[in-house]
């Protein structure tokens, strides 16, 4: 019997459904959004029954929130944006407990190789699982994790977690032994090295003993799609949207993943566009951009007090007063360790970031617009064309000329303020 490509294709896609209902079906407790009576949260008087998804508990005059509960932060950006030296000058904090990238292992177990995918039925599943997980992680619910990672953890630990070295948290006591209190700045790889395997169980631990829980991800394409968990009553959730300009983003995925994006290469060293080239690898994150910020500075009521846009030129130009207004956003005061990490993060080469990708000591302000010597003119004028609006709206100058393009003096970041609305 001969099988069409379509009945493949919804084979396939009913087996990832499956699979997700069954890891959901086993390993969560049941799910209720409002109202709920946490103690860290807000209390509750009297009690009532539905409707309470599409409104948040602020509209009951029966809850009261508690002052002193936790924030819950959730850096909303997309790869090689510079959301990893935003998570860093969250994880400094020394009341945060830091996740780097935990929807990493919800791609790799549900839908692996297919990052970019713009399948609608990809995208829901993708969303579903990210949503349930983000809301456990910060309940402290460390071990639904578990379900995700490849192999499963023994005994609740595990040397899998992906980027596990980028939280002080989890290279810190009680978790990791290794290193004393005093041993502020670990890095990643020695952390790796001499903490050994993770205890789930101690990180949950470490995780409910802080005041605050920042979460960074790139898997998750538009505010839009977090809307459930920002009105979830049981969270104190604070979204910061980061955005960088798409030609620096273009410049830095095609030196970082240079298998996938070899053809942007070859337009570069040779001048000419291949016929086969990947336009999605640009215009997804443009439109993706475009929709969830249209989204934030629209001010709907579901993200007052919510949401904080930053451009990540505007971080790497004044890191120090760019920091403090985020964490002024968040209402919480920006501690020394962040300030210190600052001083010694921000200072670097450009030649010690070409050889650590994923790094963060780099010359910020130079790094910001160093895809103008990355570039040829014929790739920056087509992302510009693919991506105008987007850059319009962000308020990223265009580039006329070839000769202006090498012009680092010239500024292509108009003064435009982003401000979190209250």
């Amino acid at each position: 019997m001969q099988c069409s490509w379509k009945a493949v294709i919804l084979l396939a896609l009913a087996s990832i459904a499956i699979q997700y209902t069954a890891i959901r079906t086993f390993t969560s407790k049941p799910f209720q959004l409002c109202p709920v009576p946490v103690p860290q949260n807000c209390s509750l008087g009297t009690q009532d029954t539905d409707a309470s998804f599409e409104r948040g508990c602020d509209e009951y005059a029966y809850f009261t929130f508690n002052a002193s509960r936790k924030t819950h932060i959730l850096v909303l950006a997309t790869t090689r944006s510079g959301s990893s030296f935003v998570g860093q000058l969250l994880n400094q904090h020394s009341d945060i407990f830091y996740l780097f990238e935990p929807l990493y292992h919800v791609q790799t177990a549900l839908i692996p190789r297919l990052s970019h995918s713009r399948n609608a039925a990809d995208r829901r599943v993708m969303l579903g699982a990210s949503r349930d997980l983000l809301r456990s992680l910060y309940g402290c619910d460390l071990h639904f994790l578990e379900s995700y990672i490849k192999p499963p953890p023994t005994d609740h630990t595990t040397d899998k977690l992906f980027r596990r070295g980028a939280s002080r948290a989890l290279c810190s006591q009680p978790v990791c032994d290794a290193f004393g209190p005093r041993e502020a700045n670990v890095e990643e790889g020695d952390c790796v090295k001499k903490c050994a395997t993770l205890n789930m169980t101690l990180a949950a631990e470490s995780c409910r003993d802080m005041r605050h829980i920042a979460i960074k991800i790139v898997r998750v394409p538009e505010i839009g799609d977090l809307r459930a968990l920002v009105e979830d009553p049981r969270l104190n959730l604070k979204v910061i949207q980061l955005v960088r300009d798409p030609r620096g983003i273009l410049a830095s995925r095609i030196e970082t993943f240079r298998d996938s994006y070899r053809l942007w290469r070859i337009w570069r060293a040779t001048g000419r566009k291949p016929y086969n080239l990947d336009l999605t690898q640009l215009t997804v994150v443009c439109e993706d951009f475009l929709s969830s910020v249209s989204t934030g500075l629209s001010h709907p009521y579901w993200l007052k007090g919510k949401y904080m846009l930053v451009r990540y030129e505007d971080l790497a130009r004044n890191p120090l007063q760019k920091t403090k207004d985020i964490y002024d956003y968040l209402g919480l005061s920006m501690d020394k360790n962040v300030v210190d990490w600052i001083q010694a993060n921000t200072r670097g080469s450009n030649e010690l970031s070409a050889k650590h990708k994923y790094g963060t000591v780099r010359d910020s302000a130079a790094n910001a617009e160093s895809w103008r010597l990355k570039l040829s003119f014929d790739m920056v004028d087509y992302t510009q064309t693919v991506c105008q609006r987007v850059l319009h709206t962000l308020g990223y100058k265009s580039v006329k000329s070839a000769e202006e393009l090498k012009n680092i003096s010239l500024s292509l970041v108009a003064d435009k303020v982003f401000v979190p609305f209250l």
